[in-house]
């Protein structure tokens, strides 16, 4: 007779579409039910595609708070100059673009559950930002200095080594041991050879019956084929390929020939072959885009200078904002390496500003953007000198201008050091 949290999960199993038998896999999930009635922080960890997404959604809905909202926070997918805002609200004009208040997830989801998946992602000044609410419930909307409180219990996941992003200075390690009240490792496929193929026949059935095909038949050959693939891109990759040999070779008995075919020869950052992806077109195709924002960050300068340009200077710093997201994309793309060893002795390497190292990839106009960028504070900076000055030190009439309340326009002035320019001035 099946015990209690055997009978829990297989409901949970069953609630979610969960397939497989793994040991591994039926244990991650015993302890996602074990820690969801226990109001602790649960770091979930596992590669990419294999399935982490499901288990804060088992630890919420078999929780007190069940009844409570549930939110996914994608924290790789938010911009850094906006993440704090996203996560802990805005006021009023406390930036440029800010024309009304916003509730962050933190308040919206007071008393619910807060999945952040990719949580490695997080800046430095966003996890001490976040470390405080986890230790008191206390946090503060960008732009106030009121102090708010909020109960939402805390599920993180990422598919990084946090531990080596803490010796390398991208992680705090108290926020670490803070989140990782309770930690689920969630198996590769890889690990779960049983489920690889229970999952292979459910997507070939269930493609079948959505698209009314005949379903494909896997010989021995065809089906160890299946199993001996390691499967980097896990249940997410699997899914792909099987719905592809179902649409393919429909009504077909497979060989292991013809699977194998269906295998990628590039699959993340390395192929199944060896051999390194470089990124050439993603790199190229990035600082073409860095190019174009340039030439209209300059023009829209050029604009402000001759006050050809309307009151809401906002474009310009939106601008600006793009290109750093960009500039930081196309170095992480520069920096890409197998297993993080050794670089290719035939890849030249060049030194640029700040010294960061980058691929010579033989872009003409590459070197003259990374030279000619400005930071958003620059430009920034900049905008605000020109508008106090076409507005005679008038820092009202400054503010209107840039749509910025006074007090955010008091706190740039102080911060870029431009008191001395206007103290002789009319207010």
């Amino acid at each position: 007779m099946p015990t209690a949290l055997e009978t829990a999960t297989k409901n949970a199993m069953q609630r979610f579409g969960i397939i497989g038998k793994s040991p591994l896999f039926t244990t991650a999930i015993e302890q996602a039910l074990k820690v969801a009635p226990v109001d602790l922080s649960v770091l979930i960890i596992g590669e990419s595609g294999s399935g982490k997404e499901v288990f804060p959604k088992i630890i919420h809905d078999n929780s007190k708070r069940k009844h409570e909202k549930f939110m996914a926070v994608n924290c790789g997918a938010i911009p850094a100059g906006t993440i704090n805002s996203e996560l802990f609200g805005h006021e009023k004009g406390s930036f440029t673009g800010a024309v009304a208040e916003h509730k962050g997830y933190f308040e919206d989801c007071n008393g619910g559950t807060l999945f952040l998946d990719e949580v490695a992602e997080l800046p430095l000044e966003t996890q001490a930002l976040l470390l405080r609410v986890l230790e008191s419930g206390e946090y503060m909307r960008v732009g106030s200095s009121a102090v708010r409180k909020t109960d939402v219990r805390i599920v993180a996941a990422t598919n990084k080594n946090l531990e080596t992003a803490i010796k390398e200075g991208k992680f705090r390690e108290d926020l670490y041991y803070r989140l990782c009240s309770v930690r689920i490792d969630v198996p590769p496929l890889r690990r779960r050879e049983n489920d690889i193929w229970l999952l292979t026949r459910k997507f070939n059935h269930d493609f079948s019956e959505k698209y009314k095909t005949p379903e494909v038949e896997y010989n021995d050959d065809a089906k160890q084929a299946m199993l001996n693939y390691r499967w980097p891109g896990n249940v997410r990759q699997l899914k792909n390929v099987a719905e592809q040999i179902a649409l393919f070779e429909a009504g077909k008995k497979l060989t292991a020939e013809d699977v194998a075919k269906y295998f990628p020869q590039q699959v993340g950052l390395v192929s199944v072959d060896g051999v390194e992806h470089d990124y050439m077109h993603e790199r190229e195709y990035l600082f073409k885009m860095l190019y174009k924002l340039q030439q209209d960050v300059l023009g829209l300068q050029e604009m402000l200078s001759s006050q050809h340009m309307p009151a809401d200077a906002t474009t310009s710093f939106q601008l600006n904002d793009d290109i750093e997201l960009l500039k930081r994309e196309s170095h992480k793309l520069a920096k890409v390496s197998m297993g993080g060893g050794a670089e290719d002795p035939g890849r030249k390497i060049i030194e640029i500003g700040n010294n960061e190292r980058k691929p010579d990839f033989e872009t003409p106009y590459a070197l003259e953007v990374e030279a000619r960028i400005k930071t958003l504070d620059e430009t920034e900076r900049e905008t605000i000198t020109r508008a106090l000055e076409r507005n005679h030190g008038k820092r009202k009439k400054t503010a209107d201008e840039l749509n910025i309340s006074e007090r955010t326009l008091y706190r740039k002035i102080k911060e870029y050091g431009l008191e001395s320019r206007n103290q002789h001035k009319n207010k």
